[in-house]
């Protein structure tokens, strides 16, 4: 081998050599990562189901009414519910409430902006806990269906409808 190869060949020996550590750091990270995940390690997503919901029928005067769901989370990493809307006629201005009490024990509801569905849990919505505050229109029956459309953060929209009941 003739001098001019033999110095080329020490030239790239030293940037191929420095090269090699974080290439070799790089594949031994991508694997352990690899085996992370194939063993369950980074969790499953969320997977949301919605079962049937109610909604009260608005007595007296007020047309202000709540809807309630039971939501289920199969996945392994909780999710959002970040909104709910109707495109029913029949129901307006949809948004999510939480039932609330003063340090002198007096109720009342706010609004809320979004609310956890765990992982392997449910949320069941309640009159005295979560639920989804509306206005009706026009006149509902016993009985009817409203449809709604749930909005989550990483499970994206559910549709789902809620049957009319007189509260008890």
């Amino acid at each position: 081998m003739s001098e001019d190869l033999r110095s080329a060949a020490r030239r790239l020996r030293a940037p191929l050599l420095a090269a090699l550590a974080p290439v070799t750091a790089c594949a031994v990270a991508l694997g352990g990562l690899t085996t992370w995940v194939g063993a369950g390690g980074a969790g499953r997503p969320a997977r949301i189901e919605v079962g049937t919901g109610r909604v009260f029928l608005p007595y007296g005067d007020t047309r202000d009414t709540s809807a309630y769901f039971r939501i289920t989370n199969r996945g392994g990493s909780a999710d959002r519910l970040t909104g709910i809307t109707s495109d029913s006629p029949a129901a307006d201005q949809t948004m999510l409430g939480r039932h609330r009490t003063t340090e002198g024990r007096a109720a009342y509801m706010s609004g809320a902006a979004s609310v956890e569905v765990p992982a392997h849990g449910t949320l069941a919505m309640s009159p005295l806990g979560t639920n989804v505050m509306l206005r009706a229109r026009g006149r509902w029956q016993a009985g009817d269906t409203v449809p709604f459309t749930l909005h989550f953060r990483d499970g994206g929209s559910i549709r789902a409808d809620a049957v009319v009941v007189r509260p008890r």
